[in-house]
């Protein structure tokens, strides 16, 4: 139960550090600290990182940087995807499902490394660029569009439909996806996120264990960890966060991308 717990605390730190995307890293964990199968590690990994989301998405909402219509419109989509996911991993070899899962943490791997070390002229170009989504200018919220909702829609129903089949919570399709789509601040951003993966969540949540798919043993004090790690991460994200974290995240990553494909090749 302590390797358990602590492995979960190192998910809420790194969830709570290096953004939704951060919460990737859940089921890789699982998955090699305890000998788990990606199968089996989903419900959990997305019960613990669901639960320190929604902690993070309390405190943004408090804050007032949580864009909530968005976040609903965005988490409904999700959840149409989300038991299909589900049904499929249960369905796919747990080889390929752990190569896919690996697949994926090395793209996000690679554009954080790409991110963090793009140029700042780069980055405020895009910072300026056309986003279908805008905010009107007196009261801060979206001015909804059919393009703008079509987008965040169909951003939603990726996150949802990955949410179900890995146990990721899709922070590492939502945050790319409202920097490419909205005018946000990053700040805001990675608050949004949150929110989304809290209530997408809740469907996977809901339906592992509806179908008994969740070994509770391991999932209360994983989550119990990754709450702990996401208050303690958020006290020190400010003055820990920065090119040099995204850098050190996306390497990490790899490394355990490339850990996965060797375990599952062997």
């Amino acid at each position: 139960m302590l390797i358990v717990l602590a492995l979960g605390l190192v998910v809420g730190v790194i969830l709570a550090l290096t953004g939704a995307g951060g919460g990737i890293l859940a089921v890789p964990l699982l998955v090699f600290g305890i000998q788990m199968g990606v199968a089996q590690a989903g419900p959990i990994g997305l019960l613990a990182v669901g639960m320190a989301a929604a902690l993070g998405a309390v405190l943004g909402l408090r804050e007032g940087i949580v864009r909530y219509r968005a976040a609903m419109l965005i988490a409904a989509a999700g959840m149409l995807l989300s038991p299909l996911g589900l049904w499929l991993a249960h369905r796919l070899d747990n080889r390929w499902l752990s190569i896919l899962f690996a697949m994926i943490l090395l793209l996000v791997a690679f554009r954080t490394f790409r991110q963090a070390t793009r140029p700042p002229v780069a980055v405020a170009a895009n910072i300026h660029s056309l986003h279908p989504c805008k905010r009107d200018g007196a009261t801060g919220r979206f001015i909804w569009t059919s393009s703008c909702a079509r987008a965040l829609a169909l951003s939603g129903t990726v996150a949802g439909l990955l949410s179900g089949l890995l146990g990721v919570g899709g922070g590492f399709v939502m945050v790319p996806a409202l920097q490419r789509y909205t005018d946000l601040a990053m700040r805001s951003v990675v608050a949004t996120s949150l929110a989304v993966i809290a209530l997408v969540s809740v469907t996977g949540v809901v339906t592992s264990a509806a179908t008994g798919g969740m070994v509770w043993s391991v999932a209360i004090p994983f989550s119990a960890g990754a709450l702990a790690g996401m208050l303690g991460g958020r006290m020190v994200s400010a003055r820990l966060a920065g090119p040099h974290l995204q850098i050190g995240f996306a390497v990490v990553s790899a490394a355990v991308a490339v850990g996965m494909i060797v375990k599952s090749a062997l």
